[in-house]
Protein backbone atom coordinates (compact mmCIF):
# COMPACT_ATOMS: atom_id res chain seq x y z
CA UNK A 1 0.00 0.00 0.00
CA UNK A 2 1.36 3.41 -0.94
CA UNK A 3 2.10 5.66 2.05
CA UNK A 4 0.71 9.16 1.96
CA UNK A 5 1.06 12.21 4.10
CA UNK A 6 -2.29 13.31 5.44
CA UNK A 7 -2.46 16.23 3.03
CA UNK A 8 -1.44 14.06 0.06
CA UNK A 9 -4.02 11.44 0.97
CA UNK A 10 -6.88 13.90 0.99
CA UNK A 11 -5.66 15.80 -2.06
CA UNK A 12 -5.09 12.77 -4.27
CA UNK A 13 -7.45 10.08 -2.97
CA UNK A 14 -10.48 11.73 -1.45
CA UNK A 15 -10.87 15.09 -3.20
CA UNK A 16 -8.94 15.12 -6.46
CA UNK A 17 -10.54 18.42 -7.42
CA UNK A 18 -10.04 21.78 -5.73
CA UNK A 19 -11.20 21.62 -2.14
CA UNK A 20 -13.31 24.20 -0.42
CA UNK A 21 -13.11 25.06 3.26
CA UNK A 22 -16.15 22.84 3.90
CA UNK A 23 -14.50 19.88 2.19
CA UNK A 24 -11.24 20.36 4.09
CA UNK A 25 -13.27 20.45 7.30
CA UNK A 26 -14.92 17.20 6.20
CA UNK A 27 -11.48 15.68 5.72
CA UNK A 28 -10.44 16.75 9.20
CA UNK A 29 -13.64 15.27 10.61
CA UNK A 30 -12.94 11.99 8.84
CA UNK A 31 -9.47 11.91 10.34
CA UNK A 32 -10.71 12.80 13.83
CA UNK A 33 -13.35 10.08 13.66
CA UNK A 34 -10.90 7.48 12.36
CA UNK A 35 -8.37 8.32 15.09
CA UNK A 36 -10.99 7.83 17.82
CA UNK A 37 -12.10 4.52 16.33
CA UNK A 38 -8.48 3.37 16.09
CA UNK A 39 -7.87 4.45 19.67
CA UNK A 40 -10.76 2.26 20.77
CA UNK A 41 -9.11 -0.90 19.43
CA UNK A 42 -6.02 -0.11 21.51
CA UNK A 43 -7.85 0.50 24.80
CA UNK A 44 -7.73 -3.04 26.17
CA UNK A 45 -4.10 -3.65 25.09
CA UNK A 46 -5.10 -6.46 22.75
CA UNK A 47 -6.03 -5.76 19.18
CA UNK A 48 -8.55 -8.31 18.02
CA UNK A 49 -9.24 -9.03 14.33
CA UNK A 50 -12.97 -8.44 14.92
CA UNK A 51 -12.22 -4.93 16.15
CA UNK A 52 -10.01 -4.14 13.16
CA UNK A 53 -12.68 -5.47 10.80
CA UNK A 54 -15.33 -3.36 12.51
CA UNK A 55 -13.24 -0.17 12.23
CA UNK A 56 -12.55 -0.90 8.57
CA UNK A 57 -16.25 -1.47 7.82
CA UNK A 58 -17.36 1.60 9.75
CA UNK A 59 -14.87 3.83 7.95
CA UNK A 60 -15.81 2.43 4.53
CA UNK A 61 -19.53 2.85 5.25
CA UNK A 62 -19.51 6.15 7.14
CA UNK A 63 -17.34 7.96 4.61
CA UNK A 64 -18.25 5.97 1.46
CA UNK A 65 -14.59 5.12 0.85
CA UNK A 66 -13.16 2.35 -1.26
CA UNK A 67 -11.31 -0.36 0.66
CA UNK A 68 -7.99 1.07 -0.56
CA UNK A 69 -8.85 4.60 0.58
CA UNK A 70 -10.19 3.33 3.91
CA UNK A 71 -6.94 1.44 4.46
CA UNK A 72 -4.93 4.58 3.74
CA UNK A 73 -7.10 6.64 6.09
CA UNK A 74 -6.66 4.01 8.83
CA UNK A 75 -2.87 4.08 8.37
CA UNK A 76 -2.85 7.86 8.62
CA UNK A 77 -5.14 7.73 11.65
CA UNK A 78 -2.71 5.32 13.35
CA UNK A 79 0.08 7.88 12.81
CA UNK A 80 -2.09 10.68 14.19
CA UNK A 81 -3.02 8.53 17.19
CA UNK A 82 0.63 7.78 17.89
CA UNK A 83 1.46 11.50 17.88
CA UNK A 84 -1.58 12.70 19.84
CA UNK A 85 -1.34 13.79 23.44
CA UNK A 86 -5.06 13.76 24.21
CA UNK A 87 -8.52 13.45 22.70
CA UNK A 88 -9.29 17.17 22.71
CA UNK A 89 -7.73 17.93 19.32
CA UNK A 90 -10.11 15.39 17.79
CA UNK A 91 -13.22 16.04 19.87
CA UNK A 92 -12.95 19.80 19.36
CA UNK A 93 -13.14 19.23 15.59
CA UNK A 94 -16.12 16.95 16.08
CA UNK A 95 -17.84 19.55 18.25
CA UNK A 96 -17.35 22.18 15.54
CA UNK A 97 -18.28 20.02 12.58
CA UNK A 98 -20.83 17.44 13.71
CA UNK A 99 -24.44 18.06 14.55
CA UNK A 100 -26.03 16.24 17.48
CA UNK A 101 -27.20 13.28 15.37
CA UNK A 102 -23.71 12.80 13.90
CA UNK A 103 -22.25 12.85 17.41
CA UNK A 104 -24.73 10.17 18.47
CA UNK A 105 -23.67 8.08 15.47
CA UNK A 106 -20.02 8.46 16.50
CA UNK A 107 -20.83 7.21 19.99
CA UNK A 108 -22.69 4.30 18.43
CA UNK A 109 -19.64 3.49 16.30
CA UNK A 110 -17.39 3.58 19.37
CA UNK A 111 -19.68 1.14 21.17
CA UNK A 112 -19.73 -1.11 18.08
CA UNK A 113 -15.93 -1.29 18.11
CA UNK A 114 -15.89 -1.85 21.87
CA UNK A 115 -18.34 -4.76 21.57
CA UNK A 116 -16.86 -6.18 18.33
CA UNK A 117 -14.78 -8.85 20.10
CA UNK A 118 -17.69 -9.93 22.30
CA UNK A 119 -16.14 -8.37 25.42
CA UNK A 120 -16.51 -4.91 26.88
CA UNK A 121 -13.33 -3.99 28.71
CA UNK A 122 -13.54 -1.38 31.47
CA UNK A 123 -11.01 0.80 29.62
CA UNK A 124 -13.12 0.68 26.47
CA UNK A 125 -16.18 1.73 28.42
CA UNK A 126 -14.21 4.51 30.08
CA UNK A 127 -13.09 5.82 26.69
CA UNK A 128 -16.61 5.91 25.27
CA UNK A 129 -17.83 7.74 28.37
CA UNK A 130 -14.97 10.24 28.14
CA UNK A 131 -15.53 10.93 24.43
CA UNK A 132 -19.29 11.25 24.95
CA UNK A 133 -18.64 13.78 27.70
CA UNK A 134 -16.20 15.75 25.52
CA UNK A 135 -18.71 15.93 22.66
CA UNK A 136 -21.59 16.83 25.00
CA UNK A 137 -23.68 13.67 24.78
CA UNK A 138 -25.88 13.23 27.87
CA UNK A 139 -25.26 10.17 30.00
CA UNK A 140 -28.80 8.91 29.40
CA UNK A 141 -28.21 8.85 25.62
CA UNK A 142 -24.85 7.15 26.11
CA UNK A 143 -26.56 4.34 28.06
CA UNK A 144 -29.41 4.03 25.55
CA UNK A 145 -26.94 3.61 22.71
CA UNK A 146 -24.83 1.16 24.71
CA UNK A 147 -27.89 -0.99 25.46
CA UNK A 148 -28.96 -0.93 21.82
CA UNK A 149 -25.52 -1.87 20.48
CA UNK A 150 -24.45 -4.28 23.23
Amino acid sequence: MKRYSIKQFFETRIFATAVSVEEWSEQELQMATAVLLIEMIHMDDKIEPEELDMVFRLICDKFSLSPEDAGSLISLAEEQRDNATDYYQFTSLINKGFNYEQKLKLVECLWEVAFADGELDMYEEHMVRKIADLIHIPHSMLIQIKNRVG
